[in-house]
């Protein structure tokens, strides 16, 4: 008798459940990684290639987070990064979007146009007494 009654409930639709695809939900809930837009990484390679010819850099790396991007200037592949330079949309209405970080941590230039950030490294060296 059991075994009729558990056929029997097998085979009447369940009105009140419904099929969710969890990994369609995790799409939707999760932001899209902070990415450099055309202009912007061509600005940044742009630099780049300029220290590279002046033997200051070597290798970079570039990181699509969730909250920002970051653009890696190395010396060595082996070393930390000599520079960071970052994109934080958090940051865009009140200090910029965009900052230059170097090794140890420290803010060098922030702003909210890259080209302007970007002018950091355009200095050229002067002598330290």
């Amino acid at each position: 008798m059991t075994d009729g009654a558990e056929s029997s409930a097998r085979s009447t639709p369940n009105t009140g459940a419904a099929t969710v695809d969890l990994a369609e939900i995790r799409r939707r809930n999760t932001p899209e990684p902070v990415t450099f837009k055309r202009r912007e990484l061509d600005l940044i390679l742009r630099v780049y290639g300029r220290m590279v010819a002046d033997g200051h850099w070597r290798d970079y790396a570039i990181d699509h987070l969730r909250d920002r991007a970051v653009f890696s200037a190395f010396r060595r592949t082996s070393e930390v990064p000599l520079y960071r330079i970052e994109k934080d949309p958090a940051r865009a209405r009140k200090q910029g979007a965009f900052s230059i970080i170097s090794a140890s941590g420290l803010v060098l230039k922030r702003g909210h146009e890259l080209d302007v950030v970007l002018k950091y490294f355009d200095k050229t060296p002067r002598l330290v007494r």
